[in-house]
């Protein structure tokens, strides 16, 4: 409990930090943001199986082409959900979280790729199961969407790493689509982090055992200890990366700031990873602001 007190508290300075730089850096934000771009898709898409990669990511939304045959399904995953985290960025702040508009999202992200099934949610006699979790009766859909809505909205006292721990898993717990609900629910926790000021955070592929331990710990004892972790942690995260370029650091490789700081490499790996320094991940790699 006190190591997620530490990131609440650090999430607070970090943000005010963040606005207190931003003020005639918006193009340079803007520029941020698209870069991601890429590794929002790769990681999303990687946490359900995808095989791309992300230079093969990066290439597919250049419409360069890939050196290997890739499915249909694989291409207009890649450039489904870029659009969706395009779109989310552009319509967050002006438009409240609703059904609708998680609707409209999964329209996007699984058109072209399964029509029958995109912008609905399951219906008479669909079921799914996510590994032993077999989700709610489609007819229980409805009301757990109101429920998961309403209980973030009635919880904005609370900090923001935990309701939106508690409304992803909520939303994976229901998993109201057939095909699609991984994404659109890390898609959603970007949506209501830009909605309410704060910067969107990306879960990593590297991540993922971490991240099931989340749902399994939500499934067996109803807690969200574990997805605070991993929400707070890719928070601090992004908030380390914009503050790098926004306070015009030099940005080095972790292993140059192990040397220069006198650490072992496996030292600064673990603080990074604890973020306990401000270190951040780039195209996979591990990355500092001096």
């Amino acid at each position: 409990m006190a190591r997620t007190l530490n990131i609440y508290k650090k999430i607070i300075e970090l943000r005010e930090r963040y606005y207190q730089v931003l003020p005639g850096k918006e193009s340079l934000l803007k520029m941020i943001s698209e870069a991601e771009i890429p590794e929002q898709v790769y990681n999303s898409n990687a946490i359900e199986n995808s095989t791309l990669s992300l230079e093969e990511t990066e290439k597919i939304l250049l419409q360069i082409d890939l050196d290997r045959f890739v499915s249909e399904r694989e291409l207009f995953e890649a450039k489904n959900l870029a659009r969706v985290v395009e779109c989310i960025d552009k319509r967050a702040k002006g438009q409240e979280l609703t059904e609708e508009v998680i609707l409209f999202l999964h329209k996007m992200l699984i058109s072209n790729i399964r029509d029958e099934i995109s912008g609905r949610f399951r219906q008479g006699e669909e079921r799914v199961r996510v590994g032993t979790h077999i989700a709610p009766h489609a007819s229980e859909i409805p009301e757990l969407m109101k429920k998961m809505i309403a209980e973030y909205n009635a919880s904005s006292h609370e900090h923001i790493v935990r309701r939106i721990a508690r409304l992803h898993l909520a939303f994976e717990y229901a998993h109201p689509f057939i095909d699609g609900n991984g994404r659109i629910g890390r898609a959603i926790n970007n949506y209501l982090l830009i909605r309410e000021g704060y910067v969107p955070i990306n879960i990593k592929f590297i991540d993922r055992a971490r991240y099931y331990d989340a749902f399994k710990e939500f499934q067996t004892n109803s807690k969200t200890s574990v997805m605070e972790e991993i929400v707070g942690r890719a928070l601090t995260n992004s908030y380390h990366k914009r503050l790098a370029y926004l306070e015009h650091k030099k940005i080095v490789p972790l292993s140059e700031y192990a040397k220069d700081s006198r650490l072992s490499h496996s030292n600064a790996l673990n603080k990074a990873k604890r973020q306990t320094i401000e270190a951040f991940i780039d195209k996979g790699d591990w990355k500092i602001g001096m």
